[in-house]
C-alpha cells in the first residue's frame, strides 16, 4: 500500500538549486570568483595539453598520463561550474530531473576516472623509481594507453552505480537541492521513500574507491621511499623525491575532500559546501600550479613555446 501511495504522489520534473547563499551581493561575488577560477583552469590545463603535445621531450608516459589527468580535470570542473554560473546570475534556478541526472553521471564519471587515474600515476613513479632499467618496457605505448583507457572504464562502471540506484527513487517534494550543483547525497534528502540501500551503495562505491585508491597511492610510495633512501647520492635523492612532490600534493588534494565527503552518513553539515567547492572547482585549477611550477622540463618547454608561435587546434599561444 506504501509503495502505491508513493506512485499516486507527484514526481518531480525539477530541482531548485540553492547554491552558496540567497544574497544578490554574495552571488555575484561568487559568479565572479567562480568564473575567473574556471577560465584559469582551462587556460591552464589546455596549457598544458598544448606543451606536451608539441615538445618530442615530453611523450613519455609520465607526461601521457599528465595530459589525461588535465583532461580528467576540465571535465570534472566544468560539470560542476557550468549550471552554477547560470545559476548565480538568474533568478530561475532550476534544473530538470535528466539534466540533474545527467550532471550526476558527469561529475562521476570523470570523478571516478581521475580517482583511478591518480592510483595509475603513483605506479608509474613507482614502476620508474623502483625498476629504472625495465621502466621502458614495463611501460610501453600499448600498456599506458590500456591503462588509461582502464581508467575511463573504472570510472563510466562507478558513474553508473551511483546513478542507477538514486534514478530509481521516487522525489515527490520537496525539489530544493541545498546545494551548488546536483549530487547524490544532497538527492537522498528530497527522496520520498526509504534510501537506506542507495546510501549504502553511495558509501561502498564512492567512499571505498577512494579510500582503496588512496592506499593503492599510499603503498606505492612507501616502496618509493624506502627504495630512493638507498641511494647513495643526496643528488639522487633530491632528484626522486622531486618527481613524487607534485604527485603527492595533487593526490592529496583530490583524495582528502572526497574521503571526507563520502566516508560518512549522508547527513547534511555546515562545511560540506565549502569542501565541494575545494573538490571541484579549486583542485583542478591548482594542479596545472602545483605540474608546472615544481616540473623543470615542463617549464622549459612552455619557455619555448613563448619563444615561438605555436598554431594547435586554431589556439595560437604567444
Amino acid at each position: 500500500m506504501e509503495g502505491l501511495a508513493v506512485k499516486n504522489e507527484t514526481r518531480v520534473t525539477q530541482f531548485i538549486l540553492v547554491g552558496l547563499s540567497n544574497d544578490p551581493d554574495l552571488q555575484i561575488m561568487f559568479f565572479v570568483l567562480f568564473l575567473v577560477m574556471y577560465l584559469l583552469t582551462i587556460a591552464l590545463n589546455l596549457l598544458i595539453l598544448v606543451t606536451i603535445y608539441v615538445d618530442s621531450r615530453l611523450h613519455s608516459p609520465m607526461y601521457f598520463f599528465l595530459t589525461n589527468l588535465s583532461f580528467l580535470d576540465l571535465g570534472f570542473s566544468t560539470g560542476a561550474v557550468s549550471k552554477s554560473l547560470d545559476n548565480f546570475v538568474s533568478n530561475k534556478k532550476t534544473i530538470s530531473f535528466s539534466d540533474c541526472i545527467s550532471q550526476v553521471f558527469l561529475l562521476h564519471l570523470f570523478g571516478g576516472a581521475e580517482c583511478f587515474h591518480l592510483s595509475l600515476m603513483s605506479y608509474d613513479r613507482y614502476v620508474a623509481i623502483c625498476y629504472p632499467l625495465r621502466y621502458t618496457t614495463i611501460m610501453n605505448k600499448r600498456a599506458c594507453l590500456l591503462l588509461v583507457v582502464s581508467t575511463w572504464v573504472g570510472g563510466f562502471i562507478h558513474a553508473c552505480g551511483q546513478v542507477l540506484p538514486t534514478v530509481q527513487l521516487p522525489f515527490c517534494g520537496p525539489n530544493e537541492i541545498d546545494h551548488f550543483f546536483c549530487e547524490t547525497r544532497a538527492l537522498y534528502l528530497l527522496s520520498c521513500s526509504s534510501t537506506f540501500v542507495s546510501e549504502i551503495t553511495d558509501m561502498v562505491n564512492s567512499g571505498a574507491i577512494s579510500l582503496i585508491c588512496f592506499l593503492v597511492v599510499s603503498i606505492s610510495y612507501a616502496y618509493i621511499i624506502s627504495t630512493v633512501l638507498k641511494i647513495r647520492s643526496a643528488e639522487g635523492r633530491r632528484k626522486s623525491f622531486s618527481t613524487c612532490t607534485s604527485h603527492l600534493m595533487v593526490v592529496t588534494l583530490f583524495y582528502g575532500p572526497l574521503v571526507f565527503i563520502y566516508m560518512r552518513p549522508p547527513a547534511r553539515f555546515s562545511g560540506e559546501k565549502l569542501v565541494s567547492v575545494f573538490s571541484t572547482i579549486v583542485t583542478p585549477w591548482l594542479n596545472p600550479f602545483i605540474y608546472t611550477l615544481r616540473n623543470e622540463k615542463v617549464k622549459e618547454a612552455m619557455k619555448k613555446l613563448r619563444e615561438r608561435k605555436v598554431s594547435f587546434l586554431g589556439l595560437r599561444i604567444d
